[in-house]
């Protein structure tokens, strides 16, 4: 198991969902993205987590697995308004650039941006051949 795959350093919005995930031994990011909606809502009963939280842990959790980013990026293009794959692979990297670019002005970061044209290019192509290798549903 590499350090990247481990459920760690978590922005401080998620304290309580980073306790319950590490006591139900789910220390993973793969193990967070096989965890179903009906589980979340398990694991949150009776604790001073929110399913709103765990399900943005998720979502970031698939876009650290499928595109094999960092969690700064993962977060960053949840927060954006992107929830898959799909919805990346559908934009030009202009399009990408100006979504996150927007939401980080937004914040005032005052940082230089996470996704410029040359990542955003990258994020768009890994997307688009992870659609491709989904196997087929019938």
């Amino acid at each position: 198991m590499n350090n990247k795959s481990l459920l760690k350093d978590l922005p401080k919005a998620f304290y309580q969902e980073e306790k319950i995930l590490l006591s139900n031994n789910i220390k993973t990011w793969d193990s967070l993205l096989s965890i179903s909606d009906e589980e979340i809502n398990h694991l949150i009963y009776g604790s001073l987590g929110s399913v709103r939280n765990l399900k943005r842990l998720k979502c970031i959790a698939y876009f650290i697995c499928t595109l094999d980013i960092q969690l700064n990026e993962a977060a960053l293009l949840m927060h954006s308004g992107l929830i898959s794959n799909k919805a990346i692979s559908r934009l030009t990297p202009q399009e990408l650039v100006q979504k996150t670019g927007r939401f980080e002005r937004i914040l005032r970061t005052g940082r230089i941006p996470i996704i410029d044209l040359k990542k955003a290019h990258f994020l768009i192509e890994k997307a688009k051949k992870t659609l491709f290798n989904l196997p087929k549903k019938n």
